[in-house]
């Protein structure tokens, strides 16, 4: 079963886990196009995500998915960003964000460790899912 303490965990720290994470990518030299970004838009879609770490991770709402990142797709498109450094970025989302399960101390025991390694499997699916929609949405909108 999926750990909830560690989701609820994720979601409680969205704030400082988005903090690193747009400080990674305005300053990380494979994503200079989002240095140009607003630092607000950047934190707004990453805080949304954490904070709702828990919906995005377990519901079966394929339509919203592909919805928000077929869109977020396009719009990095418009504003110019190579695909490469958009693909990065999510590496990067996925990284902060493993890393931060990892070394949460939440793992005390093999139950424990049971439920974060499924907690990494679920955030894989669903940030699999992400890249593909927004690589389609970027690719509609270089047609």
């Amino acid at each position: 079963m999926l750990s909830d303490s560690l989701v609820r965990m994720i979601q409680d720290h969205a704030e400082a886990l988005t903090r690193g994470l747009v400080h990674d990518l305005k300053t990380n030299k494979r994503t200079e196009h989002y240095h140009h970004l607003t630092s607000e838009e950047l934190h707004r879609r990453t805080y949304d995500v954490y904070r709702n770490l828990g919906h995005w991770i377990t519901s079966k709402a394929e339509e919203a998915a592909e919805s928000t990142y077929t869109e977020l797709g396009k719009t990095r498109h418009r504003e110019g960003v190579p695909l490469c450094e958009v693909v990065y970025a999510f590496t990067r989302i996925k990284n902060h964000l493993r890393d931060y399960i990892r070394f949460s101390g939440m793992s005390d025991s093999a139950v424990d460790l049971h439920r974060e390694l499924e907690l990494q499997h679920l955030i894989e699916q669903f940030y699999d899912k992400a890249i593909y929609y927004t690589v389609k949405g970027y690719m509609h909108g270089a047609q």
